[in-house]
C-alpha cells in the first residue's frame, strides 16, 4: 500500500498534536516543515504545519491540484468538530496498515497469519495509555479540551515512556548517564552511571533517610526535583496515603528523567538491550517500570501494561529480577492477547518450564478456551483448541490441586457434593504443600480470580474437575508423579519472587511470606536488594559513625535504639519475633512521618532560560 502526499495532506489539518509523533514511529516523514521554518514553535508550528505542503513523490505539472486540496481543507474545517473523532480513529487504522505493509505480519501458504516479530517485541504506540483509552471511549472523550492548552506548554523532550506535564519542574541534566558495557551475540549490555554530582545527591538522600527528618527529603527534592530514589520513595508514601494521582505522577517523572539519559543506541523495542539488576544504578528503571504498569492496570489499560511488562522482561529475560513472569499471563488475559500468551508458552516451555508455575499452568488453558470461543475460527480449529485446553487444565488441576478451592471461594461459587467431599481438593491440599508453592498459588488466585467468574468458564472448569477426580479414583500414575514433583520442588522461593510479592502487594501472597522477609524493612527505592550486588561507588565513611557499623545498622538504630543488626546472637525465638515486630513498627512510624510531610511539598523550579539548548519540540 502506498500513501500519497495527497492523502497525508487531507489528514493533517484535523489530527491531534500527538498524531505527528505517532506517525514518526512508523516511518512517515513529517519533519520537513520544521526544518524549513526553524523559527516556528509549539503554538504556531501546528497551525503553520496545516498550511505547509508535504513534498510530493511525483512532479506537479500545474497548480490546480493544490487549489483543490485547499478547498477540501476548508470544507473539512467547516464541517465542525464531529469529524475529529473519525479522523483520529483513521490514524489508528492507517498505522495498522502501515505496519502490515512493513512486513511485520506474514501470511503463510496455508493462509494463516503469523506474527514474524520477536516474542518480546515492544511497539512504541502501545506504550501510550491514551491510545488504548481512545479505542475504548473515543478520542473526544479522552482528549477533551486538551489541545488548546497543550499548544501553550513549555519546551520538553520527546519521550516514549511518558508524556511530560506542565506542572513538572523544568528538566535539566541530573548527572545520570547510560553507557554501553559490551555486545555479545547480538545482545547489547548497558548500565546507568551516576556522575560525581549525582553521587553527592545520593549520599544526601541516604543522610536524609538516616536523619529521620522528612523535611530533609523534601529539601532534597526542591533542589534536585528529578532525583529518582527520592521520587520512588515518596511515590510509595503517596500510594499508602491513597493519593494515587500524585503517586503515579512521581513515577512518571522517574521514567522521564531516566529516558532522557538513554544511550543513543539503546532501544526500547528491539528486545536485545539488557540491564543488570545487580547494579544499584539500574534498579530504579526496573522499579519505575513495574510501578508504572501497576498503575496502568488499575487505571483500566491492560494492553499498555502488558507492553511495559514485556519491556521489563526484555531487559533481563534470563534472571527476571522482578519476576514479571508471574503476572504477564494475567495481563495477557485481561488485554485479550490470547495468542501472545499461547505463543510464549510454546516457545519458552522447553527451556523455562513455564508449566511448573501455577499461573501459567492455569492461564494458558484458559487462553486456549477463550480462543476456542472466537467465531473467526473454523469448527475443526475450535475443536482442537478445546481439546488442548481441556488437556492442559486437567494437568494443572492434578499438579496444583490447592488452587481450586480458594479460586471457587474468591468467585463465590459453591462446589458440588462430590468435589467438596473429595480429599484430593480438600483442606489437606493446602496444608501439605510447601510454603513456596503456597505463595505462588495465593498470588495467582488473588490476582486472577475475576477472570474465572464467567459462567461459561465455570461450566468448563466443572467438567474438567470431574474428569480429574475420575483419574484420581482409578489411581492414574500421573497423579502420583505430580505429587512427588510437588514434594521435591518448591522448597524455597528465590529472592526475585519475594521481591515480586512485595511490589505487587497482594494480601493473599504477602501473608505467606517467610519471617526472614517480613522482619526486615523494605524501602520503596530498593526492595530486597540482590545479595551479589555490583557496587560501582561507595559512600564515604562519616566521622561521627563508628567504623564497625554499617549504614543499614545505623538506620535501624535510629529507628530503634535497642536494635542491633550485627551484634548479639539471640537464643530465644520469641525475642527474634519481637525484634521483627518492633522493627516493623519503627518503619511504620517512618512512613507515617513521610505521609505527614507530603502536604507541604512544594517544588521550586530553577530559573527558566528563554532559549533552552538541547530541548526539542514535543508533538
Amino acid at each position: 500500500m502506498q500513501i500519497t502526499s495527497e492523502e497525508l495532506e487531507d489528514d493533517l489539518p484535523s489530527k491531534e498534536e500527538r498524531a505527528d509523533t505517532r506517525l514518526k514511529e512508523h516511518g512517515v516523514a513529517e519533519r520537513n516543515d520544521e526544518e524549513s521554518v526553524p523559527e516556528e514553535r509549539e503554538g504556531d508550528g501546528q497551525r503553520n504545519g496545516e498550511e505547509a505542503e508535504q513534498p510530493d513523490q511525483t512532479p506537479v505539472l500545474s497548480n490546480k491540484p493544490r487549489k483543490k486540496k485547499k478547498k477540501r481543507k476548508m470544507k473539512k474545517a467547516s464541517a465542525g468538530e464531529a469529524l475529529e473523532d473519525n479522523d483520529l480513529e483513521d490514524i489508528d487504522s492507517l498505522l495498522e496498515k502501515i505496519e502490515d505493509t512493513n512486513g511485520i505480519l506474514q501470511e503463510t501458504q496455508s493462509g494463516v497469519i503469523v506474527d514474524s516479530r520477536p516474542l518480546l517485541y515492544v511497539e512504541h504506540r502501545n506504550l501510550n495509555p491514551e491510545n488504548e483509552l481512545k479505542r475504548y471511549f473515543g478520542a473526544r472523550a479522552v482528549l477533551g479540551d486538551q489541545r488548546p492548552r497543550q499548544r501553550q506548554r513549555q519546551y520538553v523532550r520527546s519521550t516514549w515512556l511518558t508524556v511530560p506535564k506542565n506542572t513538572w519542574p523544568r528538566y535539566s541534566k541530573t548527572g545520570i548517564a547510560m553507557q554501553l558495557v559490551e555486545t555479545r551475540r547480538g545482545v547489547q549490555y548497558f548500565t546507568f552511571e551516576h556522575h560525581r554530582e549525582y553521587q553527592q545527591v545520593q549520599f544526601k538522600f541516604l543522610d536524609a533517610v538516616e536523619s529521620m527528618d522528612p523535611n530533609n527529603i523534601v529539601l532534597l527534592l526542591q533542589m534536585n526535583p528529578y532525583h529518582v530514589d527520592s521520587l520512588l520513595q515518596l511515590s510509595d508514601v503517596c500510594r499508602m496515603q491513597e493519593d494515587q494521582e500524585m503517586a503515579r505522577d512521581l513515577i512518571e517523572r522517574v521514567l522521564y528523567s531516566l529516558e532522557c539519559a538513554f544511550h543513543p543506541v539503546f532501544s526500547l523495542t528491539s528486545g536485545s538491550c539488557r540491564l543488570d539488576y545487580r547494579r544499584p544504578e539500574n534498579r530504579a528503571f526496573f522499579l519505575a517500570l513495574f510501578k508504572h504498569l501497576m498503575f496502568l492496570e488499575k487505571r483500566g489499560c491492560p494492553r499498555t501494561a502488558l507492553e511495559f511488562c514485556k519491556l521489563i522482561l526484555s531487559l533481563d529475560p534470563e534472571n527476571d529480577p522482578l519476576c514479571v513472569l508471574l503476572m504477564i499471563d494475567f495481563l495477557s488475559l485481561r488485554a485479550r492477547e490470547y495468542t501472545f500468551l499461547t505463543r510464549m508458552f510454546e516457545e519458552w516451555e522447553s527451556h523455562r518450564n513455564l508449566s511448573q508455575l501455577p499461573n501459567f499452568a492455569f492461564s494458558v488453558p484458559l487462553a486456549y478456551f477463550f480462543l476456542s470461543q472466537q467465531e473467526e475460527h473454523s469448527e475443526m480449529e475450535s475443536s482442537q483448541t478445546r481439546e488442548r485446553a481441556a488437556r492442559l487444565i486437567q494437568l494443572a488441576l492434578i499438579m496444583f490441586p490447592s488452587v481450586l478451592m480458594p479460586l471457587l471461594d474468591h468467585c463465590s461459587v459453591q462446589p458440588d457434593a462430590r468435589v467438596a467431599s473429595h480429599s484430593f481438593f480438600g483442606l489437606n491440599a493446602q496444608i501439605s504443600q510447601p510454603p513456596a508453592l503456597n505463595q505462588l498459588t495465593s498470588l495467582y488466585v488473588g490476582r486472577t480470580h475475576s477472570l474465572w467468574k464467567d459462567p461459561a468458564v465455570m461450566a468448563w472448569l466443572e467438567t474438567n474437575v470431574h474428569e480429574v477426580l475420575h483419574l484420581v479414583d482409578i489411581r492414574d500414575p500421573l497423579v502420583e508423579e505430580c505429587e512427588l514433583k510437588r514434594k521435591m520442588r518448591y522448597q524455597s522461593a528465590p529472592r526475585n519472587i519475594y521481591r515480586h510479592v512485595i511490589l505487587s502487594e497482594m494480601k493473599e501472597a504477602t501473608a505467606a511470606l517467610p519471617l526472614e522477609v517480613t522482619s526486615q524493612p523494605v524501602m520503596g527505592f530498593d526492595p530486597l536488594p540482590p545479595l551479589d550486588s555490583i557496587i560501582s561507588y561507595t559512600r564515604p565513611e562519616r566521622t561521627n559513625h563508628p567504623s564497625n557499623e554499617s549504614t543499614l545498622s545505623l538506620f535501624f538504630r535510629s529507628l530503634l535504639p535497642n536494635f542491633n543488626l550485627q551484634g548479639d546472637i539471640r537464643h530465644d525465638g520469641d525475642d527474634e519475633a519481637g525484634a521483627g515486630q518492633d522493627l516493623n513498627q519503627g518503619v511504620n512510624r517512618l512512613m507515617a512521618a513521610m505521609r505527614d510531610m507530603l502536604a507541604n511539598i512544594q517544588f521550586q523550579e530553577p530559573p527558566r532560560d528563554d532559549n533552552p539548548e538541547g530541548d526539542g519540540d514535543w508533538d
